[in-house]
């Protein structure tokens, strides 16, 4: 069982950068894919990015790549989503996942254990 609670989210500029990060419970915590999703309103769930438990293979979405960056710290049971150049259409709710495979990374069905989220607001 892994419990996740995200933080860092908040209201920024358009240009501007956020980190966003996700702690996680349980000792077996390196041995879990990460990923984040996001959501805006009145949309699905969508996929941003997801790294693999050996932190060997990182998945990105089109939308983000080349603005956002994953990382994880496993000493610190804790991943991170470093996003620079945001844009309005970055705004949503942002998730954390975590699953014991990583395959599918793209679909949330892939993904076992979901933090509450943190919001993201870009103004333009």
């Amino acid at each position: 069982q892994v419990q996740l609670v995200e933080s860092g989210g908040g209201l920024v500029q358009a240009g501007g950068s956020l980190r966003l990060s996700c702690a996680a419970s349980g000792r077996t915590f390196s041995s879990y894919s990460m990923g984040w999703f996001r959501q805006a309103p009145g949309k699905e769930r969508e996929f941003v990015v997801a790294l693999s438990w050996t932190g060997g293979s990182t998945y990105y979405a089109d939308s983000v790549r080349g603005r956002f960056t994953m990382s994880r710290d496993n000493a610190k049971n804790t991943v991170y989503l470093l996003m620079n150049s945001l844009k309005p259409e970055d705004t949503a709710v942002y998730y954390c996942a975590a699953a014991t495979a990583f395959r599918r990374v793209e679909s949330s069905s892939s993904w076992s254990y979901w933090g509450q989220g943190t919001q993201v607001t870009v103004s333009s």
